[in-house]
């Protein structure tokens, strides 16, 4: 069975068969939930997607700096061509969130409708991401961030480039997967306190390419309690072996501590 989107089709059966296929190896990869499906939609949609976002007026996008990210990103509509529009609503749908209940198991499952934090992404020359784990809770919605989903929309990339979605274990003492952010490629993954990922290696593509890519977020009323933790922003990490006690005793700070006092002790220990 297949539903059309406006002039585009999604293939629901190949979704179902997934899900039923692939939610036993999904839920124990190594090295925590995730799973990497290629051709997820309609090409002929996502090669819009991809013309919209290239000739975009970026000079609204948010820039995000400093120390741990260099990047841009996009989570208003109404910059949005209508392409990039009709693949958001889909992806906020019922049609994904069954889909991503029955692959995960994460039953109960919210869309974020405002996008907080996702939308388009870019990462242009030089631009990275360092390892992370995400912020937990949507604060407008009070929701727990259980799911992330990111479609790339970049033609023939290769590792040299940089910008590969790396995976950490949670530990931060091996780099379990490294995932070339290439056209048409999915990725989904559980978000916890302890799925470290991000992108650090700078993206050094010729021509001056930017990296691009669709972000969804996807949140419970609640969560595991092995999982619970008070609410937190973003959780920067380095490997394990270039961790100093500092590292350690700010990223421990950032669960517990509002993130205005972490940035003015942050500064207190940099005078």
């Amino acid at each position: 069975m297949s539903v059309v989107v406006s002039d585009w089709e999604v293939d629901l059966d190949r979704l179902g068969e997934i899900a039923l296929s692939e939610s036993e190896s999904y839920r124990s990869a190594d090295p925590f939930p995730h799973i990497v499906i290629d051709d997820f939609v309609d090409p002929t949609l996502l090669e819009k997607v991809l013309e919209e976002v290239s000739r975009a007026d970026q000079a609204d996008w948010v820039s995000m700096g400093g120390s741990h990210q260099k990047k841009f990103s996009c989570g208003q509509t109404h910059q949005m061509g209508p392409a990039t529009r009709r693949l958001i609503n889909f992806m906020n749908g019922q049609e994904i969130i069954g889909f991503l209940e029955q692959l995960t198991g994460i039953k109960g499952l919210v869309a974020d409708w405002q996008l907080a934090g996702g939308g388009i992404h870019a990462l242009r020359t030089g631009g990275f991401l360092n390892v992370h784990a995400d912020f937990n809770v949507q604060q407008y919605l009070r929701l727990d961030r259980r799911i992330n989903l990111l479609i790339y929309l970049n033609k023939d990339w290769k590792e040299e480039y940089g910008g590969g979605l790396e995976l950490w274990d949670k530990g931060m003492t091996r780099r379990a997967q490294n995932i070339l952010p290439l056209f048409n490629r999915c990725v989904i993954f559980n978000t916890t306190d302890q799925s470290f990922h991000g992108n650090p290696q700078p993206v050094a593509a010729p021509g001056g390419r930017s990296r691009f890519s669709l972000a969804f977020y996807y949140y419970s009323n609640g969560r595991p309690a092995e999982e619970t933790a008070d609410p937190h922003m973003t959780i920067f990490r380095k490997p394990k072996a270039e961790e100093t006690f500092g590292d350690r005793v700010k990223s421990t700070a950032k669960k517990f501590v509002p993130p205005i006092m972490v940035d003015a002790l942050s500064a207190l220990r940099k005078d």
